[in-house]
C-alpha cells in the first residue's frame, strides 16, 4: 500500500503534466504568434506566484524539443530544423557534435545523447542557442553507427556464465553485455574485441560477441595492442601491396635519373634522431655572395607509389604512420620507408628538391622546385650536430671536420629565419615532449622531458621554410592543391587565457576584430625561463585550434603565414605524398584540364580523410604514452615529488611533474573540513589553518595510486617537512 507522501507526489506530477499539455496545445494553435515569458505569462494569466512553475513548464518543452527560444527571446513551437554531424562523446557523460560545414559545435547535454556513441553521425535540433556561437542540442535521431566495435577487458563474475566486456574507452557509456555462447572461450582478465550487436537503450546495456582474443591483460605486450585495435590502426600489409613494394624497390638506375637536376656533387646531409630509420629529408647549405643557397631535398616517394595503385590505396587509407611508444605503424611497408625511399647516405636516391635563395634578412628572393637525384654524404644524429655547435665538443668537430663550415652556415641561417618568424609573430612553443625509455619487455624504465636542441632547430626552420615556398608557389600558380591550414583561435578561449594569465601579472592586447599570433608570441617571450613557462605555454596551446589540411589556402595562425602546406614527409604522410604528385605533374606538363579537374574533384575527400586519420593517430600515440606514465607511477607509490598545479576543477587540482607525469589531487584528500573553489585557486579551510593553491604554484605531492584501465594517477599533498627523496617519509616518522 502507497504512503500518502508518495500519492502527493504523483498526484503533483500529474498535475504538472496536465499544464504542461495545456500550454503546449496552447502554442501549437495556428493563431499562436512568438512571445516572450512575460507575454505569455499575461496571456495565459498566470499569478505573480506560479511563474516560477510556468518557467519550468517551459523548459521541460524545450528540453523534450518541442518549443525552442529564439534569439529574440521568444518561444518557437514546433521542433527547430534538424542539424547533422559527427558526436564526439566526453567521458564524463556528455559531448558535442562536430555541424557539417563548419558550423560551431553544438553542446549536448548527458540527457540528451539519445543513446548515442562516439563516431556516431546524428541528427539533432538546437534547444537553447545564446549569442557568441554557443548552441545545446538534443540528440533526435542515430542515422549511422561510428563505432561496431569494442576493445576492453572481459569480467565474468563468480557463479555467473555470461560476462561484460569493460570498454577501454572511458567514451563508450556502459559495460557490453556478452552471452555465454558468444564468449568465444574467453576468461576473466582477457582483453577482447566484441562486436556489437546491440547498442542497448530503454534501460538495456549493450551487447556484443567476442571476435578475438589479444591475450591476458598481464601479458607483455597486449596493452599497446589493445591500443592498437580499439583505434583499428591497420598493422599488417595487404599481400598485394608488400609484393608491389618488393618490386618497385630497385636501385636507382641511369633511366630513372634521365631528366633530372643532378646533385649528387652537392655536399648535403641528413640529421634525425638516433633511432630514425626513413629519412626522408637530406639538408644542403651553401654560401653566394651574402646570399645563402638552402637546398631542402625530400625523397620522391611518388615514382615508386602510382596513384590508385595498391601502395597508394593503402597509404592513402592509412593516412599516416602512426608512432606510439614501442613501435611504429607505418603508411608504407619498410621495404619503401626505410629502403629505395631513405635517404641513406652513400647510395643515389631520387628526390624533389626545393632550392632557395634566402638573403640576409632571411627572405627567399629566388626558389627552384624540381626533379633530382642526390647522393647524401653523411648520416648525422641530432645529438652529434649538437656536440659541434652548441657543445664545441672538439673529438666530433674532428670526426666530421668536411662538415663543420656547412653545419656553422646551417646555424647562422636558422638563427635569421627563426628571427624573421618571431618578428611576424610566428609563435614557437618551447615546452618539452615526453621521451620514453622502455626496457626489452616494453616496461617503462625512465620518463623524461624531450628538449629541442639547435640541431632540432635547424631542421625545423629549413623545414619550414620549404613548406612556406612550395605553398606560395603554386597559390599563385593558381593549381589545385594541399594547404595545411590554422585558423585563428575562438574569442572566448582567448579572453579565458587572457583572465588566467593576469594570476601571474602577465597580460595580452586583445583587438575588437581579431587576435594576432604576434601577441601569444610576446607572452610566450615574456614568461620564457620562467617558473610558469611550461603551464602558460600549454594552456596557450589549447586555447589554440587544430590545424589541419584543405584544398583551400585560409593561412596558418601559428606560424603567422600566409602560405603553408606539408611538404616534407611525404614517406609518412600522406598530403604530402599528394602534393608530390601535383608538382610533378605540373613539372612535366602534365597538368592540362584533366587533369586539374581530376584534382579538384579527390582533394576534398583526401584532406577530409587525412585530417580524420591525423587525429586517430594523435589520439592513439597520447593513449600509449598516457599508459606508460601510469605503469611507471604504478612502481613509485608512496614515493614524494616536487610538482607544479597545472589545473583545476570542481573535484581537485592536477599537478605535474618535472618528468611531464601529470596526475590529480582529489578534494576529498586534501583533508579539510571545508573549500571554496574558482578556476584559478582553491582557498582549503581545515580545523587550524586556512591554506590558498593557485594554478602555477609549487607544491610536494605523493603518489597515492595509479590505476592502468582508467589511465588515471592520484596525488594527495605531501605533508609539510617531507623531501622529495624516492621514499615514504611518513615511515621515518614513526619509527
Amino acid at each position: 500500500m502507497k504512503d500518502n507522501s508518495e500519492r502527493k507526489v504523483q498526484g503533483m506530477d500529474a498535475a504538472f503534466e496536465k499544464r504542461k499539455k495545456i500550454i503546449y496545445d496552447f502554442m501549437c494553435d495556428d493563431l499562436y504568434t512568438p512571445m516572450k515569458f512575460k507575454e505569455l505569462a499575461v496571456v495565459l494569466q498566470v499569478p505573480r506566484e506560479e511563474k516560477d512553475e510556468l518557467r519550468k513548464i517551459l523548459e521541460a518543452l524545450e528540453r523534450e524539443g518541442k518549443i525552442r527560444l529564439s534569439k529574440r527571446g521568444k518561444y518557437v513551437r514546433g521542433e527547430a530544423g534538424k542539424l547533422t554531424g559527427i558526436f564526439r562523446a566526453n567521458a564524463r557523460g556528455f559531448g558535442f557534435v562536430e555541424i557539417e560545414g563548419g558550423l560551431s559545435d553544438v553542446f549536448i547535454g548527458e540527457d540528451h545523447t539519445g543513446g548515442a556513441f562516439d563516431g556516431d553521425t546524428v541528427e539533432i535540433i538546437i534547444i537553447k542557442e545564446e549569442e557568441k556561437k554557443k548552441r545545446e542540442g538534443k540528440v533526435v535521431g542515430i542515422t549511422a553507427r561510428g563505432i561496431t566495435k569494442v576493445v576492453g577487458l572481459y569480467r565474468i563474475k563468480p557463479g555467473n556464465s555470461y560476462g561484460f566486456v569493460v570498454p577501454d574507452s572511458q567514451k563508450i557509456p556502459a559495460d557490453i553485455f556478452v552471452p555465454a555462447e558468444r564468449a568465444k572461450g574467453a576468461v576473466d582478465g582477457h582483453k577482447v574485441v566484441a562486436e556489437l550487436t546491440s547498442y542497448g537503450g530503454s534501460g538495456k546495456k549493450p551487447e556484443g560477441r567476442i571476435t578475438e582474443i589479444i591475450g591476458h591483460v598481464n601479458d607483455p605486450g597486449v596493452d599497446i595492442m589493445s591500443i592498437v585495435m580499439n583505434y583499428d590502426l591497420p598493422v599488417e600489409f595487404p599481400e598485394k601491396a608488400l609484393n608491389q613494394a618488393e618490386r618497385v624497390s630497385k636501385p636507382v638506375s641511369g633511366a630513372d635519373m634521365e631528366g633530372r637536376k643532378d646533385l649528387r656533387g652537392w655536399q648535403m646531409v641528413t640529421i634525425d634522431g638516433e633511432d630514425a630509420k626513413d629519412l626522408d629529408d637530406a639538408v644542403s647549405v651553401s654560401r653566394d655572395g651574402e646570399n645563402y643557397i638552402l637546398g631542402v631535398h625530400i625523397a620522391d616517394v611518388t615514382n615508386y607509389v602510382q596513384e590508385n595503385s595498391a601502395l597508394d590505396r593503402e597509404a592513402l587509407e592509412r593516412g599516416t604512420s602512426v608512432y606510439l611508444v614501442d613501435r611504429v605503424i607505418p603508411m608504407l611497408p619498410h621495404t619503401l620507408s626505410n629502403g629505395i625511399c631513405s635517404l641513406n647516405a652513400g647510395e643515389d636516391r631520387l628526390a624533389l628538391s626545393c632550392i632557395m635563395t634566402v638573403n640576409p634578412k632571411g627572405n627567399v628572393t629566388d626558389h627552384e622546385i624540381a626533379e633530382t637525384v642526390i647522393h647524401v654524404d653523411r648520416r648525422m644524429t641530432y645529438t652529434s650536430v649538437k656536440k659541434i655547435l652548441e657543445d664545441r665538443d672538439e673529438d666530433e668537430a674532428l670526426k666530421y671536420r668536411e662538415f663543420v663550415p656547412m653545419f656553422e652556415l646551417m646555424q647562422e641561417l636558422s638563427k635569421i629565419l627563426r628571427y624573421r618568424r618571431g618578428q611576424r609573430g610566428s609563435i614557437n612553443f618551447e615546452f618539452p615532449e615526453t621521451k620514453m625509455v622502455l626496457d626489452e619487455y616494453g616496461k617503462p624504465v625512465d620518463i623524461k622531458p624531450y628538449e629541442r636542441n639547435t640541431a632540432t632547430k635547424i631542421i625545423e626552420d629549413f623545414m619550414l621554410l620549404a613548406n612556406e615556398t612550395v605553398a606560395q608557389d603554386y597559390y599563385w600558380q593558381e593549381l589545385p592543391f594541399v594547404y595545411r591550414t590554422h585558423d585563428a583561435p575562438d574569442e572566448d578561449k582567448i579572453k579565458a587565457l587572457a583572465a588566467f594569465i593576469n594570476n601571474f601579472g602577465y597580460s595580452m592586447h586583445i583587438g575588437t576584430n581579431e587576435m594576432r599570433p604576434k601577441e601569444i608570441q610576446k607572452l610566450l617571450t615574456k614568461i620564457e625561463d620562467t617558473p610558469e613557462e611550461a603551464l602558460i605555454s600549454r594552456l596557450a596551446l589549447r586555447s589554440m585550434k587544430r590545424a589541419g589540411y584543405s584544398p583551400e589556402n585560409t593561412g596558418h595562425f601559428g606560424l603567422a603565414a600566409t602560405y603553408y602546406t606539408h611538404f616534407t614527409s611525404p614517406i609518412r604522410r600522406y598530403p604530402d605524398l599528394q602534393i608530390h604528385r601535383i608538382i610533378k605533374d605540373n613539372l612535366r606538363g602534365r597538368m592540362n584540364d584533366e587533369k586539374i579537374s581530376h584534382y579538384r574533384a579527390i582533394l576534398d575527400e583526401v584532406t577530409k580523410h587525412a585530417n580524420e586519420t591525423e587525429r586517430r593517430a594523435d589520439e592513439a600515440e597520447r593513449e600509449t604514452v598516457k599508459l606508460k606514465k601510469v605503469e611507471y607511477m604504478q612502481e613509485r607509490i608512496g614515493e614524494v615529488f616536487e610538482g607544479v598545479i597545472s589545473g583545476m576543477n570542481k573535484w581537485g587540482m592536477y599537478v605535474e611533474l618535472p618528468n611531464t607525469v601529470e596526475g590529480m589531487v582529489h578534494v576529498t584528500r586534501m583533508y579539510d573540513d571545508h573549500y571554496d573553489y574558482d578556476e584559478n585557486r582553491y582557498e582549503m579551510v581545515g580545523e587550524h589553518l586556512r591554506k590558498a593553491y593557485k594554478l602555477g604554484q609549487k607544491i610536494s605531492v605523493r603518489v597515492v595510486g595509479a590505476d592502468r584501465l582508467m589511465r588515471t594517477i592520484d596525488f594527495e599533498i605531501a605533508s609539510e617537512g617531507e623531501k622529495e627523496d624516492g621514499k615514504d617519509n611518513r615511515q621515518d616518522d614513526c619509527q
